[in-house]
């Protein structure tokens, strides 16, 4: 097709000029710059299939840093996962780490899970050749080690031919352990196997925090293209380097060590969801009897055995064959983790069947769990503010000291646990009176050590199947020690909405429909006064001035305070997009008062307002 027709249908779309604009000189670019010949079949053939809708959301920017760094759909263009979008992050990354050690050698830990590009949205034709085609977390982690040693930049990864895989909490130890200058996971967590992304992380073991991810952009953005060696010369030059047994060993030992003493009851089934998960050895070591689910132990990158192929252990949908072997073996646990083992799911046996438990849910069992455990100073107890009051609840009756405020993310936890260590105070609380015990977030992700930097489902799976052992040998599930947590803190609910924004157009309707509520909200919502709108945006607000784009991002968060009933202490609604993916986030929340009957029909009211008041923009 002529440029004159590409135009023509491009302006069809009724997007912004200013998006029509950038993705058609992109798109040019990649049509005639020889650096991109081996990506032009697959654009033609979208051209030629009238798939323009695709080719303007491809080429209108390039892949934002978002809450877990890059991260969207694997595809043609720059604001897909593909081999040039990670090769030139990779470059970038390069400038920055010489510019931050400018006269130290430098190293990195690559990690990356088992997903692989399998092209389920028919985009492309079965005999177009492209760089995309069955496109691997290790081919791009390989790729970014090609790149790394024509710098002369050393890469610890594991090698070919191992089954093994690297954790993303696993991944934060190794960095630590090794002394190493920083590290990169190459994962899309949770999405579908036809995502993938990249996750950049400092040498401490934690990903970057605004403006240190801005300026990490600022020196992407300089890079036009990619110079990696090949893979034989990389293992000729000596920079690249296996990554040890012992240091895995030395992970599964140190979660391990984290478990009381004692002989174990309680059975377990665990599944990796086709990841890179070892919950079962960290449960083994402690002491549990575990399974590791046979059927979904394989790196099946297209994660086939999972409903809708998608491995997030939030859903119950995903934990189904878990269940199902726990229930035929007589277990009394069912546990998994997503692809990148940072996420835990969690599903109980009670009388009458199976129950999953929610992030929230598994976050207060955690706290409970770990303030129970003695220590040497107060523990301090860690949660973003869309996590559930709960858990600020039953740290504080603990004794505890809680920051329970941060924005979604945990490389804020980690920035916390940062601050401490350099600053010796952080949020009001000071390092000579705190014992770091639990960071957690409502989005089933947990860290009980800060000797990671990033939440780790192996400790969370520990504390979860000590906690339901405790509770075995009174008779009890951990569905019964919620109930008691409910009765003495007060029934809390809460419950998440999602609405998807896809396409080219998508972030800026978003964006629009964050910005009606945060300057027209509604009056009243579920029968109940809005008092208060809180937009994290605001430079007079908790956070300050913006300090980059990327903390912009990070900060469009609006909160809505309702006011209380007879019977509770309030209500919450708080509007976030997704760092990750094409969708707002609602996060909502009924504060029951201690002592109080649940007010579940006032609660599905509120629900039922929101969700049609939000609908209807």
């Amino acid at each position: 097709m002529a440029d004159g027709g590409i135009d023509a249908a491009f302006q069809r779309l009724a997007l912004p000029a200013a998006t029509v604009s950038a993705a058609l000189a992109s798109l040019q670019r990649w049509r005639t710059d020889p650096a991109f010949e081996a990506y032009r079949p697959a654009i033609e053939a979208l051209i030629a299939a009238g798939r323009f809708d695709v080719l303007a959301d491809s080429f209108r920017q390039v892949v934002p840093f978002g809450t877990g760094g890059r991260r969207g759909s694997v595809g043609v263009g720059p604001n897909r996962i593909n081999p040039w979008t990670i090769g030139t992050s990779v470059e970038g990354h390069v400038l920055w780490l010489r510019q931050r050690f400018p006269s130290q050698p430098l190293s990195v830990v690559i990690a990356w899970d088992t997903r692989a590009f399998q092209d389920l949205g028919g985009l492309l034709p079965s005999d177009c050749p492209s760089p995309i085609r069955g496109l691997s977390s290790r081919d791009l982690g390989e790729l970014a080690a090609r790149i790394y040693a024509r710098h002369g930049i050393v890469s610890w990864l594991l090698p070919r031919g191992t089954e093994a895989r690297v954790s993303t909490p696993e991944l934060s130890w190794s960095i630590r352990t090794l002394g190493a200058s920083g590290g990169l996971n190459l994962s899309a967590s949770h999405n579908p196997p036809d995502d993938n992304g990249i996750k950049v992380y400092d040498h401490r073991g934690a990903q970057l925090v605004p403006p240190a991810d801005e300026a990490l952009l600022d020196w992407v953005a300089q890079v036009s293209d990619a110079h990696p060696l090949t893979w034989e010369a990389a293992l000729a030059s000596g920079c690249v380097r296996a990554l040890e047994p012992a240091v895995h060993a030395g992970y599964v030992a140190a979660v391990a060590g984290l478990a009381t003493a004692g002989a174990r009851r309680i059975r377990v089934v665990y599944s990796p969801l086709h990841g890179t998960g070892c919950v079962d050895q960290v449960l083994g070591a402690a002491g549990f009897a575990v399974e590791r689910l046979a059927s979904q132990a394989t790196a099946d990158g297209g994660f086939s055995t999972i409903d809708g192929r998608l491995p997030n252990p939030e859903r119950p949908e995903a934990m189904a064959l878990a269940i199902a072997r726990a229930e035929e073996i007589g277990a009394h646990l069912a546990l998994a983790t997503d692809p990148d083992a940072d996420r835990v799911g969690c599903a109980v046996r009670t009388a009458t069947g199976w129950r999953t438990l929610t992030g929230n849910e598994i976050a207060a069992l955690v706290v409970d769990h770990a303030l129970s455990k003695p220590r040497m100073r107060r523990a301090l107890v860690v949660k973003t503010e869309v996590t559930s009051t709960l858990v600020e609840r039953v740290a504080h009756a603990a004794g505890a000291a809680v920051v329970g405020n941060l924005l979604v993310g945990f490389k804020f936890v980690a920035e916390g646990l940062r601050a401490l260590e350099d600053d010796g105070q952080w949020a009001g609380v000071s390092a000579r009176e705190v014992e770091f015990a639990v960071g957690c977030e409502e989005s089933h992700g947990v860290l009980v050590s800060s000797a990671m930097r990033d939440k780790d489902a192996s400790g969370g799976a520990l504390f979860l199947a000590e906690a339901a052992d405790r509770e075995l040998r009174a008779g009890r599930t951990l569905l019964d020690r919620l109930a008691d947590l409910a009765q003495r803190h007060g029934f809390i609910r809460n419950t998440q909405l999602n609405l998807g924004f896809p396409g080219a157009s998508g972030q800026d309707d978003m964006v629009r429909l964050v910005d009606r509520w945060a300057g027209r909200p509604p009056d009243r919502l579920g029968g109940r006064t809005v008092l208060r709108v809180v937009d994290h945006r605001d430079p007079r607000g908790r956070f300050g001035a913006i300090k980059s784009a990327s903390d912009r991002a990070a900060r469009t968060v609006i909160a809505l305070d309702l006011a209380s009933l007879p019977g509770d202490d309030g209500a919450r609604v708080i509007l976030r997009p997704s760092g990750t993916e094409p969708k707002l986030k609602i996060y909502l929340e009924q504060i029951g008062s201690p002592g109080q009957p649940d007010q579940s029909a006032r609660w599905e009211s509120l629900v039922n307002d929101v969700r049609g008041q939000i609908a209807g923009g």
